[in-house]
Order: structure tokens, then sequence, then C-alpha cells
């Protein structure tokens, strides 16, 4: 028989933890589930990379965020915190656990499928993100060894040709960071030049600086064609070119799963493909399903939402599950939805 429960939470990261947490301590009956590691997508992030946001913005359950050297989180750091997010607040979470299929029976009524086991519940919590699948270009060599979606560490890059194809914050940051340690880096953008509220504001001014000294070769408005194991093929306005490269890095965003999605009947609307829901709840017009975190805004060209402005929707799920006000939230949550600080929540006077 089905394991029977109240609710569901689906992705481990803060957002999730975050709910996690107030349904703890709230005594619901849930199960909550990743398919890989807490923080599973902050793990794909390049080693010591930082985080755009400052420590108090990304800092979940009213536990404080410290950071080494009191500047950005990096990377491990924030990994780090929410192991201790975890075993502060002892959640079981069921990691290593894929869910399969989700099944919608009825009204607050669901079927859980996983790689493991089945599961009925109420209420099904999505906190699945919106970086699942890297965007292809969809080019003769792409799938070939040496070209990769993902920058994970600069060392490997050391005394190669690297073309990095991309124009964002990730390609321009791995640029940098593979420069510095002595990589033969190039640029290929299909703009005419960077968008600088796409990238962190103390990386902008350093790839200006390098691209202008040609430390760093720059290809704007070009376009891929091809990839072999030497060189890259592109069209730009200066007509074909051919770059060698030993390595290459498809920087060029990622896109969101939304199969679970569909499968509970969840409506996608936009170009985002973006899940409908109650911007009030944050239920999708699946009663019971509701969707929180990144997920939320379905894949994103254009980013608008972040782990610092979705806390409010861990606000907004407990009230309309508990009607009450969560006990462990980060303080931007009421910011972000305009509120003041219910007086229970407040810090006490010393």
């Amino acid at each position: 028989m089905p394991h029977q429960v109240t609710t569901i939470i689906i992705g481990a990261g803060p957002i999730g933890l975050e709910l996690a947490a107030n349904l703890k301590q709230a005594n619901v009956h849930y199960l909550h589930f990743d398919t890989g590691q807490v923080g599973q997508t902050i793990s794909w992030y390049p080693k010591q990379a930082h985080f755009f946001s400052s420590p108090d913005r990304i800092a979940i359950c009213g536990l404080p965020l410290q950071t080494q050297d009191q500047t950005k989180a990096t990377r491990e750091e924030y990994l780090t915190y929410l192991r201790t997010v975890v075993q502060q607040h002892r959640l079981k979470i069921n990691t290593y656990e894929k869910i399969t299929e989700i099944k919608t029976l009825g009204h607050h009524q669901f079927e859980v499928i996983t790689d493991k086991d089945t599961y009925h519940a109420e209420n099904v919590i999505t906190c699945i993100g919106d970086m699942h699948l890297p965007r292809k270009i969809n080019v003769p060599g792409e799938d070939l060894p040496h070209v990769s979606h993902y920058f994970d560490e600069a060392h490997k890059y050391f005394d190669q040709k690297l073309l990095i194809v991309g124009g964002k914050n990730s390609a321009v940051e791995a640029a940098i960071r593979c420069h510095r340690i002595g990589a033969k880096v190039s640029i290929s953008y299909r703009q005419a030049m960077f968008n600088e509220k796409s990238i962190k504001y103390w990386l902008l001014p350093e790839i200006q600086w390098l691209i202008e000294t040609k430390e760093i070769g720059f290809y704007p408005q070009s376009i891929v064609k091809r990839i072999t194991p030497k060189t890259v093929e592109m069209e730009s306005l200066n007509g074909e070119q051919q770059v060698d490269a030993d390595f290459v890095l498809l920087l060029t965003g990622y896109e969101m799963d939304t199969t679970l999605l569909k499968q509970a009947g969840v409506t996608l609307q936009g170009p985002n493909r973006a899940p409908m829901f109650d911007d009030a709840t944050m239920q999708t017009n699946v009663p019971g399903l509701y969707v929180a975190g990144t997920a939320a805004a379905g894949t994103q060209n254009k980013f608008k939402l972040f782990i610092e402005n979705c806390h409010c929707h861990v606000v907004k799920i407990i009230r309309d599950l508990l009607d009450q006000e969560p006990q462990f939230v980060n303080p931007l949550a009421y910011v972000h939805l305009k509120e003041t600080i219910p007086p229970t929540d407040r810090m006490p006077e010393s």
C-alpha cells in the first residue's frame, strides 16, 4: 500500500528546506524528497564561486549565515550552511530518491511515485528550481568530449586554448577565472556587448578591460556553427571565422524540466513556460499543488526570481496550508510582501 502523508515537498534547496523547517515545527506529517543531495543545484556551481546576493539575503530559517571574510558567500560556504540548517532543525530528507511521476487523483489527492516507492498526499509543494537541463545550441560537435555545458574549476584549462560561448554572468566569471590561472581565453557572444544587469558589478569592469587590452579574445555578434576536436567555426559580422580551441565551454544558460508539473495537470504559460499559480497562496491551478522558489518563474531568460526574493513564498504557503505565520523565515520575506514583520517574529529587545 502507498505511504500516506499530509504533505510532500519536492526539492531540498534553500526554499524547500525553509518550508520543511516550518512544517516540522507545526507538526505536519510530511515527507521531503530530492533527486540528489541537499542543495543539489548549488553543488553544480563552479568551485569557489561567489553568490551575487549578500549573506543576509540568502540566509534561511532564521539562522545567520557567516562567511570567513565577511564578503559574499562561496559555493562551499553555502553548502556547509545548508547542511547546518538540516542538522540544526533535524530535518529528514529522502535524498537520492527521484520523483518519477505525480498523479492527481482528485481534489487534494495525489499519488507521488519515486524510483523506490509510492506515496499518497493531500498536498504537494514543488521546489524544484529552474536549472535542470543545459540549453543546447544544437550544432555538430556539441557532444564532443572536450565540450561542456558546465564550468567546474579553472585548473583544467591551464595553458590551454579555451573558447567560452555565452555573455552573461556565468560566462564572464568563467572567462576571468580561467584567464587568471593561465588559460588562453576567448569569448563568443551573439550580442554586440554585455548587458551590465546580467553580470556581477565587480566583474564587468575587469572583463571590459581584459577585452580592451586583448588579454581575452572577443567575438561579438557571433554564432557557433560547428565544433571540431581542435577548432570552432563561427559566423559573425566579419563573415565566417575559425577559432582554435582545445576546450569549449557552452555557458548558454539552462532550462527548467516541467515534466512533473505537466503530469500533475499544471497549466504552463508564457514564453518561460511558467506554472500558473495564485500569487497570494502559490497554489497552482491544481488544488493542493503548490510551487515555490525559482520554479515559479519557469525557464528564466531574464532572471527575476532568486533565493532572496523567494522567502515570501514560504509565508504564503504556510499561511494557506496552516492558517498561521511561519516561525522560521528570512525577514526579507515580509519586505517582499510589503508587510510589517509580525510581532511574534521580531527579535527581542536587549
